[in-house]
């Protein structure tokens, strides 16, 4: 397997891995959810049809409820965790990867664990963005947080979480642009089909008033 740098942020399936985080039935409410939602199904898809692995969490399900059905996940295994990070849950799942180089993350609530986890309906609403990506990055791992697919309840936090991430060292990707370097070369196999898959652009996730007007966090 050729090397790759890790200053420049390439990714390649063989090396790679989707993490999708926390997507329940209890998190509806979170703002841009159905969007968050569709387009972690896509990454979800390609990560499939190009063998890339995929990493499934659920956060205390037994309050929280299982994965939402529109996510495409049914095959999948979940991994039922109570830690802010997912890390700690799938441990074994990366440990058995030495080949690993690159995390792919999707899901909600972007902003939580960074200072304190926040509570939703009684119990703690926890999830990955900082805390994982801090996690992955101390194993030496890139980390590309999939922009399009993480959202949170407050977009304040959402920009400054990405912002937080991004200061630490993750690269910061739309999911197309992610998908379009997995799959490398018109030529693939599967380019057809996964063409097919982004021919229809990513719903609005309200991105574009989080980056509006050169926000200073970005700079």
């Amino acid at each position: 397997m050729a090397a790759v740098r890790p200053g420049l942020g390439r990714i390649i399936p063989g090396s790679s891995i989707l993490f999708l985080c926390d997507m329940q039935e209890k998190f509806r409410h979170v703002s841009f959810f159905p969007q968050i939602v569709s387009v972690a199904a896509r990454m979800l898809k390609v990560a499939q049809l190009l063998d890339v692995p995929v990493v499934l969490t659920e956060q205390y399900p037994q309050g929280l409820g299982p994965t939402v059905p529109e996510l495409g996940a049914e095959g999948l295994q979940p991994w039922s965790k109570t830690c802010f990070s997912m890390v700690p849950a799938v441990q074994q799942v990366l440990d058995a990867r030495p080949q690993l180089r690159s995390v792919l993350l999707c899901g909600l609530e972007t902003q939580a664990c960074i200072l304190d986890p926040c509570s939703c309906l009684g119990v703690a609403l926890t999830s990955f963005c900082p805390h994982t990506a801090l996690d992955l990055l101390d194993r030496g791992l890139q980390v590309h947080v999939v922009v399009d697919a993480c959202t949170s309840r407050s977009q304040v936090d959402r920009l400054v979480a990405l912002s937080r991430m991004r200061q630490s060292g993750a690269f910061l990707s739309t999911s197309e642009g992610l998908i379009l370097q997995l799959v490398g070369d018109a030529t693939h196999p599967r380019f057809k089909e996964i063409q097919k898959i982004i021919k229809e652009p990513a719903p609005d996730s309200g991105l574009l008033g989080l980056f509006h007007g050169q926000n200073p966090l970005f700079r």
